[in-house]
Parts: C-alpha cells; structure tokens; sequence
C-alpha cells in the first residue's frame, strides 16, 4: 500500500473565534484531494470548536500534550483529555518547544510514548538549526531526537506516528530547503527506520517536511520520493493552504 499523503496545518498562537471559523469554513467548502490526510492544529483553547465546525474528515490536532495523565500540572492537556474533546492527534517535539521551552529529547520521548499508549496519533517534530546544518550535523540531530523515540516505543507503536521533519532555520523565515536538501534528509530518516526499527516502518512511516512551505515550492516537494507531505506554519491559515492540500494534483 503506498503511504497515504499527509498535510497537517499548524495554526501556532494565531487566530480567534472568527478567524478560526473562517479558516474551517473554507476548508469544509474546498475541493480536496480525497487521497490527501488533512489534520489541523488551533490553539487548545479552540479544539472543541474546531471538532465542532471541521467536516469530519478532517482531524484536529493539539499543538502539544502532557506526559502525565493528570494531576497537579497547572495549564497542560493530557491525553485522556484531548480524547475526551474528539481530538486524535497531537504534535509533539515542535522546534519552538524545544528552543524555547527548553524541551530535552527525553521529555519529547516521554510525551509521544504517553500519547501513543493513550490512543493517539503523534506529529513527531524533528529538525536541526542553521549552526548544525553549517557544521554538517544534520543528520546527527535528527538521528539523535528519533534514537530517544525509539528508546520508548514499540516497533509495532510506529504506526502512530508521522515524523515531520522541519529544519529550524527554515522555519517562517520564508527560506525552504531546497527539494534535494528535503529528500536527502526525508532518505535518511527512511534509512534510520529501516535499520533501527523494521523494514515494515519504513515502508509505512510517513515523513513529512515543514518549513516555509508555501503554495509556490509544494508542487516540487510532493514529487520527491520520500516526501509524504507538509507540515505548513503560518500557510495554513490562510486560503492557499487549499493549494498545499492539493499539491499532488
């Protein structure tokens, strides 16, 4: 079976009751790529509204989750939770949370293994900033973040998990790896599943790429082989998210 390709849009801290409506609205009005997997991310505090509007196939997703199941962790979500509101995915690892929240690759591992062990899908987010990618690290961290994962799930658990890989520096800076630079990465995680996982995740395991993608350069990314989809920031909010849905088209 080939990969079912995955557009996932990432709303971030943006929008508000209205915005948000809109967006939706527009995406249930749209003509999609029935073949194309679409998830959206909104703020937390517009899941239920947004589980609410979305056509029902469209999943939502939360931006993050917690590692715990519940208790006194003032302001997180737990799994259990976001099962409760009809969310089924949730992105863990985004470069934001680990720069700037200083999330380590052991709390990244520790919230996909709970988010898997409690019925969730994972966009796992994976990626390396402009000094490692210079000093010809790449490859390290990406290996390095997916070695941590894989230190906590079962290979059979893979199958709930999309890897995105998105280059620090690319993100919303408006630079995009080039096509070639997002499969020899997109190659690499493929190699490192089928060696450290199976051959069977390998195949099966969806890497998508995030990083400034954008209506103009999404028609050349999809073609890539080991591109399985996006990962779109500030695109996604706006009516050209359409177009990246449709990339293969």
């Amino acid at each position: 079976m080939p990969r079912k390709f995955f557009v996932g849009g990432n709303f971030k801290m943006n929008g508000v009751v209205d915005s948000i409506t809109s967006i939706i609205n527009n995406l249930n009005k749209a003509q999609r790529d029935p073949t194309t997997e679409v998830v959206i991310a909104p703020p937390s505090i517009y899941l239920l509204l947004a589980r609410q509007l979305a056509d029902p196939q469209i999943a939502i997703s939360a931006q993050n989750v917690f590692d715990k199941p519940n208790g006194a962790f003032t302001g997180e979500l737990s799994v259990e939770q976001l099962k409760d509101a009809k969310v089924d995915w949730t992105i863990v690892g985004h470069s934001e949370r680990r720069v700037l929240l200083r999330e380590d690759d052991a709390f990244v591992a520790r919230k996909v293994k709970a988010a898997v062990e409690g019925g969730l899908n994972v966009i796992l987010c994976i990626g390396e900033s402009l000094e490692e990618r210079e000093a010809d690290k790449t490859l390290e961290v990406v290996t390095r973040q997916l070695n941590a994962v894989a230190d906590v799930l079962s290979k059979d658990q893979w199958a709930k998990v999309v890897i995105a890989y998105e280059p620090i520096w690319a993100i919303g800076t408006g630079k995009v790896a080039t096509t070639a630079q997002a499969q020899e990465v997109h190659s690499a995680i493929r190699k490192w599943l089928a060696d450290k996982i199976s051959p069977e995740a390998a195949e099966n395991t969806r890497v998508i790429y995030g990083g400034s993608v954008s209506e103009k350069n999404c028609r050349d990314l999809a073609k890539e082989p080991d591109v399985d989809g996006f990962l779109v920031g500030g695109a996604s909010l706006k009516p050209a998210f359409v177009d990246i849905i449709n990339s293969r088209q």
